[in-house]
């Protein structure tokens, strides 16, 4: 026998605007997504990397802007409840001043209702938070992934510099950071060409989309991050220098420029990046055997960081980077 899980949550904001909360990927990164893609049709397909190494996934079936939304709903590499397998109903209705948004989950068996109970009332409850203040803050479910490899690392490397590239502003452009002579703006375009041709190198063409410098950066890194998980981590790979690599290493390397670079934009804007111990220490395992031999060129010598530093700042020393003076 199939369950049905049924939640409704009232938001201070128009249909159409809660209609954009669940289904534009910049606002579905707010509350419930590190990652998205929607192709918004009826037949078109979606996917939402829900928290690192978890991904959901499934067709289009109904579309009626602003007012109700049909998704074939299952998780890629779940025998029990792949992709498609069960289905996802948002009706959104106006209520006074906002709206009531209805979800609806059926094609659920046994345990799946109560794991999909959890999960939809720790999201509902992201999506009022954000639209009553504006901010969701950090997916606690997503600050230490279990099960890390470098592409689960990478996905949670780009979750937590996120609010760093939401909060970035024209003003910050030009403000110098610990990558020596690099201005924001600079280290930002660096780190977008990095992302392209770390994908390139799984046989993805990364080019950059339209959209702020976080949706940018995040469609970039999901683009890149899928071609490594359809490719694999066997085997080697050609960089751009002609030298065979082992394949791992490259998403390697992305998850050690995001987190990296995540802090010098952070540092050179002065905002606070936060990010889980579990994270640093598996990208700073990952970086262990690279940022010897990249000193001198990708690499400063390591520094000593400053007393009561914490793992993400002595990261940032090994690697040469100083903190930028307040």
């Amino acid at each position: 026998m199939n369950d049905v899980y049924t939640a409704t949550v009232e938001l201070p904001v128009t249909p159409d605007e809660a209609f954009a909360l669940v289904t534009d990927p910049e606002r579905l990164r707010r509350w419930t997504a590190v990652a998205a893609t929607v192709d918004l049709r009826a037949g078109g397909t979606w996917s939402w990397t829900v928290t690192p190494g978890h991904v959901a996934s499934g067709q289009v079936r109904e579309l009626e802007p602003g007012r109700r939304l049909v998704l074939g709903w299952g998780w890629d590499g779940d025998d029990v409840l792949p992709p498609d397998a069960s289905t996802v109903t948002v009706v959104i209705e106006p209520a006074g001043d906002g709206s009531k948004v209805t979800l609806t989950h059926e094609g659920l068996v046994g345990t799946q209702l109560d794991g999909h109970a959890e999960g939809w009332k720790h999201y509902l409850d992201r999506l009022e938070r954000l639209a009553v203040k504006g901010d969701a803050g950090p997916d606690e479910w997503a600050w230490a992934p279990e099960h890390l490899d470098p592409i689960v690392a990478g996905y949670a490397a780009l979750a937590v510099i996120q609010p760093v590239l939401r909060g970035l502003t024209a003003e910050d452009k030009p403000k110098p950071t610990p990558c020596t002579e690099l201005s924001c703006h600079q280290v930002a375009v660096h780190l977008m060409e990095s992302i392209a041709a770390l994908g390139a190198m799984a046989g993805a063409s990364v080019t950059t989309p339209d959209g702020s410098l976080e949706t940018k950066v995040s469609q970039m890194t999901d683009h890149a991050l899928q071609a490594w998980r359809a490719r694999g981590l066997e085997g080697t790979v050609t960089d751009p220098a002609g030298r065979e690599v082992p394949a791992a290493f490259t998403p390697s390397v992305l998850c050690i420029e995001l987190l990296l670079h995540g802090w010098d934009l952070a540092q050179g804007s002065g905002q606070a990046m936060e990010v889980s111990d579990e994270v640093v220490a598996y990208v700073a395992e990952l970086a262990a055997p690279i940022v010897p031999d990249g000193r001198g060129f990708a690499f400063a010598d390591e520094v000593t960081p400053p007393d009561g530093a914490g793992a993400l700042d002595r990261f940032a020393a090994y690697s040469g980077r100083a903190p930028v003076p307040a």
